[in-house]
């Protein structure tokens, strides 16, 4: 038997009796925004380097950092547990050594083929390899592959990259369907030693015109359509449910209009590719492509406007033909942030917290802004140098050359150290606790902004949990106050990132105050409960009391059905009124 509660009550629960700086959140289940699939990173490209040359126990404090949910005796998370690993499908360009057009080593990448371009060699790539089936043992169960370039057999100059400077693929016109085998069997060899690849991308930032410096190759839209197509018959001649995601736009306003750069290369893509009127470009038929429109976050992180203004255009670009969206790759790239932003005046002046911090405030935006359903960092492992603190890495590497801890930029294949940074753990704040399936729920309060004190919140599938991430910029420590409808709290835990803390646990009761701290990143967890006090009902088998034909809906919006015995324990909807069955 079934019990079910019905309920019209509303729950508040005020913690922070500071007048001077109180605010008050709301936050309103029933109003639902977009479903969280994932938090990642990518392996590239010194995952390799790491897992062969660094000792066992440097590189598994690596993976517990990126991978793991588990925590300490005080309840410290001891590691990020993102849920998607980003692994980057090399072109060959490492067999090449100096040849390669690549100057640093480190940015060179191996392939699966031998040079015969013919013969699969499954050993290549073993560093790639370790931290994959690390990804795996942790429990990460979502893994994206991505092409920078197509692989040096197929490619017109013979190189991983397009030092001719072409205006469109590097990819030999006879080499489309060789190229989408190669991807697809990859997928494949993957899925059938467990891996849950849930995504191939065969372009990466297609706009460019990588010369030289790195693996990478421009593509027109015309040419991903076509390879599109070509990936599409590839993974389903070898029934593989994998989907192909594109175009990882190299900033989000090449996502939904016409840009004069490059030519106007990929750009306006979203229309180009989903949109049936452009026949020269539309993949939306395409059975294996994700309905989702990738992008990189990078070049419109600088003010205000562009965080809110240019993520708005990609969500309404985005809504307009049903697509998600995804944040696949972001570092800070491009000059600091404004001060009218909230960033010092210089990189100089920034702290490492200062950086983490405004990263905090850049996943707020996507998410808000443009609806992202998931977020990606580039990359997860990365040297410092040129003073660029941690602009480019969540794991810093510490070459085993260097003298002092300080800046190095040394052979990393005689090993090294790594060093956990604040980067990491303000991901953390968001990967760690908002994990798939929990969805974005309404959060309000009087005086949220860009530049003060930023808040998400996240319900979890089952109803028992809610996740509050706040990003507080401004310069008053804010008490709290919650009014939840529907929900009475349990008990509250709060995990702080600040200059001198990492994810750093602290426990209260239900009626405790608690603050966010000026320059902190803080997630708030709630275990809540449907609110007490009201009328308990029974339905027996065959009961037909609570099953008419109208309709059943979650908490969130969705429609179930009709039948209240089929369901699972959680809050419904049925008649206007709240039903919990437990």
């Amino acid at each position: 038997m079934k019990r079910i509660l019905l309920s019209l009550f509303s729950a508040s629960l005020c913690m922070g009796i500071n007048a001077q700086s109180n605010t008050k959140v709301t936050i309103n289940p029933s109003k639902t925004y977009q479903t969280m699939r994932s938090f990642g990173a990518s392996d590239c490209w010194t995952a390799e380097y790491v897992a062969q040359y660094f000792s066992d126990t440097q590189r598994q404090n690596a993976a517990r950092w990126l991978f793991s949910s588990e925590v300490d005796a005080q309840g410290n998370p001891l590691g990020i547990a993102l849920s998607q690993w980003r692994v980057n499908l090399g072109a060959g360009s490492s067999t090449q050594g100096s040849n390669s057009n690549i100057d640093d080593e480190t940015r060179r990448a191996d392939c699966y083929l031998e040079s015969d371009g013919q013969t699969y060699n499954w050993n290549h790539c073993p560093g790639q390899q370790w931290f994959m089936n690390q990804a795996k043992t942790y429990g990460v169960n979502d893994f994206l592959l991505f092409s920078n370039s197509p692989l040096i057999y197929y490619t017109t100059n013979g190189l991983a990259n397009n030092k001719s400077n072409a205006a469109g693929s590097n990819l030999g016109a006879a080499y489309y369907d060789d190229f989408s085998e190669y991807l697809a069997e990859c997928v494949k060899h993957f899925t059938e030693k467990g891996y849950p690849i849930t995504y191939i991308d065969p372009v990466n930032e297609p706009a460019f015109n990588w010369t030289d410096g790195q693996e990478g190759t421009p593509w027109q839209n015309t040419e991903v359509s076509k390879l599109v197509r070509e990936l599409d018959t590839s993974l389903t001649s070898r029934n593989l449910s994998t989907q192909i995601l594109i175009p990882e736009a190299s900033s989000w306003d090449r996502l939904y209009q016409q840009c004069s750069d490059y030519n106007g290369r990929a750009s306006n893509q979203i229309e180009a590719f989903w949109n049936p009127a452009h026949t020269d470009t539309y993949i939306g038929d395409v059975a294996h492509l994700a309905k989702i429109a990738a992008g990189h976050s990078y070049w419109t992180f600088r003010t205000n406007d562009d965080l809110q203004n240019i993520r708005s255009q990609v969500a309404t670009k985005a809504a307009e033909y049903g697509l998600e969206t995804a944040q696949t790759e972001w570092s800070m790239l491009d000059a600091e942030p404004s001060t009218e932003a909230g960033f010092p005046a210089s990189y100089d002046a920034a702290t490492y917290m200062d950086i983490a911090l405004y990263m905090g405030k850049l996943i707020y935006s996507d998410i808000v802004y443009a609806n992202n359903t998931s977020w990606s960092y580039w990359t997860a492992m990365a040297q410092e140098k040129w003073s660029q603190k941690n602009r480019f890495y969540l794991l810093r590497l510490i070459d085993a050359d260097d003298t002092d801890g300080g800046e190095s930029y040394g052979d990393i294949r005689k090993g090294g150290t790594i060093e956990d940074s604040k980067s990491l753990w303000v991901l953390g704040n968001y990967s760690r606790f908002i994990r798939p399936g929990y969805q974005r729920i309404n959060l309000e309060a009087s005086n949220l902004g860009l530049n003060g004190l930023m808040g998400t919140a996240y319900l979890s599938p089952n109803q028992d949990q809610m996740v509050c991430v706040f990003v507080n910029m401004g310069y008053t420590r804010r008490n709290l106050s919650f009014d939840i409808d529907g929900y009475s709290i349990s008990h509250i835990d709060t995990y702080t990132t600040s200059e001198t803390q990492n994810l750093e646990h602290a426990s209260y009761a239900a009626d405790e105050t608690f603050n966010v701290a000026k320059g902190t990143v803080t997630t708030v967890v709630l275990s809540i409960s449907p609110t007490a006090g009201i009328e308990h009902l029974t339905i027996a088998d065959g009961d037909t009391k609570y099953t008419a034909d109208d309709a059943v809906y979650t908490i969130t919006g969705q429609k179930t059905g009709t039948s209240l015995q089929s369901l699972p324990a959680g809050i419904y909807i049925k008649q206007g009124k709240k039903m919990i069955i437990h």
